[in-house]
């Protein structure tokens, strides 16, 4: 902190007010430093603990929404499904898809994945290009043979193309035989996962999510 105090002032010659964000709270008995001492040199800097602040400043702005899962409520999952309404409302559809990511990715220090996902997914879901991809297809087999096998095998076609895409590489035939004997709604769930997939131990680790009977 001293060190880019010292640069910032160098370069610019103005005031410089220097603040730490910490998104979590420490382990208990931790102290939290305010200054660093070394000598006879002491610089001081602002400490904003997450966990303390208004969550209603962070749901004004979308570009600060991301921040708003780690700030203070007394019942946290209610003031997550708030911010989701709110990512919701925002108009663009890319800033919503970016907003929603980092939205995710931070409530994850604090939320469960189920939790995040159960408020998240329908809203991942829907903005899937896979799932939609899934949708389109199925309904249209749907109305034309009126079987479920139908979308299913749409939906296993996209979803091997989309991995081989993802992780850059050859799905061994093992592991294909695995994605094939997952339901319609294991694909899908599987169509979500795989955005997060770049290797193939990705889609291992996935995998071995599922019940034993599915991996044999």
């Amino acid at each position: 902190m001293l060190d880019y105090f010292i640069r910032l002032h160098r370069l610019y010659r103005l005031p410089v007010t220097q603040a730490v964000v910490l998104l979590t709270p420490p382990a208990e008995g931790t102290p939290i430093e305010t200054a660093f001492v070394a000598a006879s040199t002491r610089h001081e800097y602002r400490i904003i603990p997450m966990w303390e602040q208004d969550p209603a400043f962070f749901l004004q702005d979308p570009a600060l929404l991301p921040l708003a899962p780690l700030a203070a409520a007394s019942n946290p999952e209610q003031l997550l499904a708030e911010i989701a309404q709110q990512v919701d409302r925002i108009e663009s559809s890319q800033q919503q898809r970016e907003v929603s990511a980092y939205v995710q990715l931070l409530a994850g220090l604090r939320f469960k994945k189920k939790v995040i996902r159960q408020l998240f997914r329908e809203r991942t879901m829907r903005e899937s290009v896979i799932y939609q991809d899934i949708l389109q297809e199925g309904r249209q087999e749907g109305r034309q043979e009126g079987r479920q096998e139908g979308r299913q095998e749409e939906a296993l076609t996209l979803i091997l193309r989309q991995l081989s895409r993802r992780i850059q590489s050859t799905i061994p035939d093992e592991v294909q035989a695995q994605v094939r004997a997952l339901s319609l709604i294991q694909l899908e769930d599987l169509g979500e996962a795989l955005l997060d997939f770049n290797h193939l131990d990705d889609l291992h680790q996935w995998l071995q999510t599922l019940p034993r009977n599915l991996l044999a």
